[in-house]
């Protein structure tokens, strides 16, 4: 119902026809299964990553021809700084458009505005919010013209025609299809993990039985006459009530009856074989163990930061930017910049220790520190703003002041 009202104003246009893409194809996809995501393992990965996704900073930032940065008091910074939508906090929104993104591989984010025009005469978009959207299918049309239009799909079996510039549409491993992330489908290609999932799952089932046996089979009971079926479900339920009652340990059986003990050793899985597996699933998502367990270093937490969020960081800022704004905004400096306050991977106090050498040596500007501790620039505009300390001086004035200390025997300028 809140979708349909979303879009209410968007109908679906009778002219529209599949879009044309470049081997052939018809560009309708639908959305891949949720096989993989029962494992525990690929689970937490995933979780992982959307939980320090979910730290980012998102911004609006503006910069001028001169090249000095400001946050501008826009509809969009009003969305970031409070709440994307009715629903979520800003932290929830990117952790749910993470996991959408990681299990589709195709993430699609619903801006809602209102237009206006600008004292200057040109229009320009109020925001009111952002919607991330699961949709079952997506089909991408076009119109007479050529503009691309996006068909979504949805599980309620109502569906929307929206034009594609309206829509955020993040992709994953964008390789093979034209216009969808993952494999030629358009879908996740996840079959080479999945063999990897199964194999695990046999290997967990298996032990799960092996160690149910080696708890349930104790020995085998031989009666030594002949008896009918009904008998020997007597003969066996003796048998059990006699372990049941057991004290002692030891059976009283008289001479009908012949305990055999067995010895159960079952074979279970050794240690390496394990990780082997587990450590397949890892790689594929870019997850050690220690940043899954938390217990990492700097190198281990930066390793993992450009492996694989810095990938996601950059390719939101400029889908979000290219969704947000018209091509005359991104001229003139406008683009969506998603900070990493308190998900950088140096420690506090190796960044305390850059901020200390290079930043008393005039080599970094205010902005520029403050984006090292994933802050972003200062509203005023006077980030860029060069500080040095006095402690040091240029080589030259340094030169001549050890030739004039020379000349004057030894004493230093000025001295009498």
């Amino acid at each position: 119902m809140l979708l349909k009202s979303l879009m209410s104003k968007n109908k679906s246009n009778k002219n529209l026809n599949y879009a044309k893409v470049l081997d052939g194809s018809y560009p309708a996809f639908s959305q891949f299964g949720q096989n993989i995501y029962i494992s525990d393992i690929v689970q937490m990965c995933i979780d992982t990553i959307a939980a320090e996704m979910s730290k980012l900073k998102p911004r609006h930032i503006y910069t001028d021809s001169s090249g000095i940065q400001q946050i501008p008091k826009s509809s969009i910074n009003r969305i970031f700084k409070f709440a994307p939508n009715e629903f979520m906090t800003i932290s929830e929104f990117i952790e749910k458009t993470i996991w959408l993104l990681m299990m589709n591989y195709n993430l699609f984010i619903y801006p809602t505005y209102e237009t206006y025009t600008n004292t200057r005469g040109y229009e320009s978009k109020y925001f009111t919010g952002l919607y991330p959207l699961n949709p079952t299918q997506v089909d991408f049309l076009q119109d007479i013209k050529g503009r691309l239009f996006i068909k979504l799909y949805f599980g309620n079996g109502q569906n929307y025609t929206l034009p594609y510039s309206d829509v955020i549409h993040i992709r994953k491993k964008f390789s093979v299809n034209d216009i969808m992330g993952g494999g030629a489908s358009g879908q996740p290609d996840n079959e080479a993990l999945l063999k990897v999932l199964q194999i695990n799952d046999t290997v967990l089932q298996g032990l799960g039985k092996a160690i149910k046996t080696s708890l349930s089979i104790r020995g085998l009971l031989k009666i030594n006459t002949m008896m009918d079926d009904e008998v020997q479900k007597k003969e066996r339920k003796k048998f059990e009530e006699l372990i049941n009652s057991g004290e002692s340990g030891i059976l009283p059986l008289d001479l009908k009856g012949e305990y055999t003990p067995l010895k159960v050793d079952p074979k279970l899985i050794d240690r390496e074989t394990l990780n082997f597996l587990q450590d397949k699933v890892l790689n594929w998502y870019g997850v050690s163990w220690e940043i899954l367990s938390g217990k990492y270093t700097d190198e281990e937490y930066q390793a993992f930061y450009e492996k694989t969020l810095e990938p996601i960081l950059i390719r939101s800022g400029q889908a979000y930017s290219r969704g947000m704004f018209t091509q005359r905004e991104l001229d003139v400096g406008n683009e969506i910049v998603f900070y990493q306050k308190d998900m950088m991977y140096l420690s506090t106090q190796s960044k305390l220790k850059l901020l200390e050498i290079a930043g008393s040596q005039g080599l970094l500007t205010d902005n520029q520190k403050l984006a090292i501790l994933g802050y972003p620039p200062l509203t005023d505009g006077s980030g860029n703003r060069r500080t040095i300390s006095l402690n040091y001086v240029d080589t030259k004035i340094a030169t001549q002041y050890q030739l004039n200390k020379a000349k004057n025997g030894g004493e230093s300028i000025g001295q009498e």
